[in-house]
């Protein structure tokens, strides 16, 4: 049920057969959510952590004016509020975007590997010091890319989160967003998303058709997205 977890921390560093072992314990009780439902409802206490099992989640905020602004998009393999072990309360939540497969892992349990298996609790942390490092790309697409070098941008980074947990086929992934939540991701209108598609789809380097996306340029894409995929930590050695 983790194994797509165990390849995300297999691709920074190496995992002892007793940190396998001790994920797998702790990490269970399985759920499923439909597109549309909350995961993690914002300002709740959760008192354990969720996993990504199955499908695509996405962190959001919420406006007074009934918009909401999506922070970060989550795939099979990412926590995606482990960061509720220690915030206690979220100032955000988490809907499933997908039919989505979730399992559980009690805060009881963290603080437990924490306190003796250290580097297992450091290869989770570093989990979300990647989180960050995402948002603060995030955060320089919305701010200073263009919205063609934005959209490439999130393109070659979602292929490449994919990849590490072998949710691809050859240059395709499954990306079962709307326009709308596009527009949500990239806090744009959903005309301008229109446009900007249609403009790369001219440029023949990828297709986005029945919610799967194919390459067909990797290396014009990372040109349009200047995609630098250092920010990922996508390199095993000692942490």
């Amino acid at each position: 049920m983790i194994e797509a977890l165990l390849l995300n921390l297999r691709s920074r560093d190496v995992l002892s057969a007793a940190e396998c072992t001790r994920l797998r314990e702790m990490i269970v009780n399985g759920r499923t959510f439909v597109p549309g439902e909350d995961i993690v409802v914002e300002g709740s206490r959760p008192s354990y952590s969720t996993l990504m099992i199955e499908g695509l989640s996405a962190r959001y905020k919420s406006l007074s004016d009934g918009s909401r602004q999506i922070t970060a998009l989550q795939v099979a393999g990412d926590f995606v509020d482990l960061h509720a072990f220690l915030l206690k309360k979220l100032d955000h939540g988490i809907v499933a975007l997908s039919p989505c497969r979730v399992a559980f892992a009690d805060h009881a349990d963290l603080r437990n590997i924490s306190d003796t298996m250290t580097h297992l609790a450091r290869l989770l942390w570093l989990t979300t010091i990647i989180d960050a490092a995402i948002n603060r790309e995030w955060i320089s697409s919305m701010g200073r890319r263009s919205k063609r070098a934005h959209i490439a941008h999130l393109i070659c980074e979602l292929y490449l989160r994919l990849r590490t947990v072998e949710q691809v086929d050859d240059w395709s992934f499954r990306l079962p967003l709307t326009q709308a939540e596009l527009a949500d991701v990239m806090g744009i209108s959903l005309v301008h998303v229109n446009k900007t598609l249609q403009t790369l789809r001219r440029e023949n380097v990828f297709t986005w058709e029945n919610r799967t996306l194919r390459i067909i340029d990797w290396t014009r894409l990372q040109e349009i997205a200047e995609f630098d995929d250092s920010y990922l930590s996508l390199r095993v050695e000692p942490r």
